[in-house]
């Protein structure tokens, strides 16, 4: 039996394929606001909540599993939500060959896939290449957020943050009630709040040249 042709989500989802070498944010979003990346947004919660309260910000979520990352344009088209798109593919591709250098205010990285088993360690988002990258397309005074479930992934990120010379820790953000089901930054942060499972939160800001 053929499936179903898949819903029209653009512009509010494309894959790297579509917007190809010449990919413009301002043209995207139809102005040239400060452009916020959230790396492996998943089903959208942070790019629902924080595109509604900051309406003169433009956030880009990445996506490497297109079906999730359709999930989260879905919820944007819902809403009419300009300010917030979502792009499938790999994230390194973006941020090295992509996006122009010093081009995003803040990159968010929440709960990345920790690959458990130590032969499969290598695939981990956090590397130093990784790091250089963010360095790359994160402009001067701006910022690096990044949470984990997992603290001995989380010593790996600060490990790697805090060595790299473009960037400089800053005090993290303190872990607060949530208000409603929605008043989580990710939905994986309200499943391991609710299982009782401590969220390690860090922050590091990048470097003037």
């Amino acid at each position: 039996m053929r499936s179903a042709p898949l819903k029209a989500l653009k512009p509010w989802f494309q894959t790297i394929e579509d917007v190809g070498p010449g990919f413009d944010c301002s043209e995207l979003f139809g102005n040239s606001h400060p452009v916020v990346l959230d790396i492996g947004c998943g089903r959208g919660l942070f790019l629902v909540n924080a595109s509604a309260d900051n309406p003169r910000i433009n956030y880009l979520g990445l996506e490497i599993d297109y079906c999730e990352g359709r999930r989260a344009a879905t919820r944007l088209l819902k809403r009419k939500q300009s300010n917030a798109r979502v792009l499938g593919g790999d994230c390194r591709i973006v941020l090295s060959k992509l996006l122009p250098p010093a081009s995003v205010s803040a990159a968010h990285v929440y709960f990345p896939d920790p690959w458990w088993k130590t032969r499969h360690r290598k695939r981990r988002l956090f590397t130093k290449d990784f790091v250089t990258l963010l360095a790359r397309i994160v402009q001067p005074c701006g910022c690096v957020h990044s949470w984990s479930d997992v603290a001995e992934y989380f010593d790996v990120i600060c490990g790697l943050m805090d060595e790299h010379p473009d960037f400089c820790e800053m005090t993290a953000p303190v872990e607060r009630e949530p208000q409603h089901d929605m008043d989580y930054r990710t939905s994986f942060e309200r499943k391991k709040r609710r299982q009782g499972f401590p969220v390690y939160r860090g922050r590091w800001q990048r470097r003037h040249e």
